[in-house]
């Protein structure tokens, strides 16, 4: 086994494909199939589990992820301290969802290119779910997720808090009149959507069972259906103060129990955080937000 093994195993667990392992990594398929055998071997443990689709970590594997993680953090503190290099610098996954990657994606990659240049940072949109499953199996280094987040492995940031408010077409004079319509439409994000939860959630606390839901994966084709009079939606205040206060559109405030989201910056507490990622939860415990 030597470093490159390494590499090439997290490659196949990040992307879940021999071939996109070897296509990411500048080989061929059959060079990492015999690679991930290998450890395979020296291990005496599956580290995948195969199907036609994919591939995903066994038990095994997440263990040998968790020391991969550890022995290539140990390389790059070995590295810096050998150069003496106090320059912070790598690559960063975050991912967000598509709603604060809109709202604050662009202040995000500003901040951190003034403040440290030599970082580059990935930014990745998901749903809730996905975004947690991703730090878990280290596909993300970090990840702004709505709270709560009850999960032992995770190390959490609390970032802000944002009011969620019904958006309705210009023409609703109440929210009553907003679900009035019969049937009742919505223009929602897919399956796993916070926001989508959120409103489901209202209209049942209604009394309202039926409604037609069409899904969209943009803000920009949420706005756009509402104000078209198809539907409504449910949206962060500052989305809609920030980038679309002069659309034809009106927005109403949800219950309380329902209209504040916290969002948190989640990260694993079982490693130690690479001199980039700390830099960026140092930007976000500051001034990012």
């Amino acid at each position: 086994m030597n470093t490159n093994d390494l590499k090439l195993f997290e490659a196949v667990a990040y992307h879940g494909s021999f071939t996109k392992a070897a296509e990411a990594m500048f080989t061929v398929q059959s060079n990492v199939t015999a690679r991930i055998k290998n450890l395979e071997e020296e291990f005496g443990a599956s580290l995948f589990t195969r199907s036609n689709r994919k591939v995903a970590l066994t038990a095994s594997g997440e263990t040998l992820m968790l020391y991969s993680k550890k022995i290539s953090h140990l390389i790059d503190e070995a590295k810096r301290s050998i150069v003496k290099n106090d320059t912070v610098q790598g690559q960063i996954k975050i991912g967000s969802l598509e709603t604060m990657m809109t709202i604050k994606g662009p202040e995000l990659i500003n901040y951190l290119a003034v403040q440290y240049p030599y970082v580059d940072l990935i930014l990745q949109s998901g749903m809730r779910e996905k975004l947690v499953s991703d730090v878990l199996m280290h596909k993300l280094d970090a990840a702004f997720v709505p709270a709560p987040v009850h999960i032992p492995e995770l190390e959490q940031l609390k970032i802000k808090d944002d009011q969620i408010v019904i958006v309705a077409p210009a023409d609703c004079k109440s929210l009553d009149d907003a679900i009035m319509n019969n049937p009742l439409k919505t223009i929602v994000f897919d399956q796993g959507c916070v926001f989508r939860a959120k409103l489901e959630a209202w209209l049942l606390s209604k009394g309202i069972f039926q409604f037609h839901s069409t899904v969209m994966n943009s803000v920009e084709g949420v706005i756009n259906f509402v104000e078209s009079g198809i539907g409504i939606s449910v949206l962060p205040m500052d989305i809609i103060s920030k980038f679309y206060s002069g659309r034809t559109i009106k927005t109403f405030a949800l219950p309380a129990e329902l209209g504040l989201m916290t969002t948190v910056l989640i990260y694993r507490k079982d490693l130690t955080p690479t001199p980039a990622l700390n830099a960026f939860i140092t930007l976000c415990k500051n001034d990012a937000f």
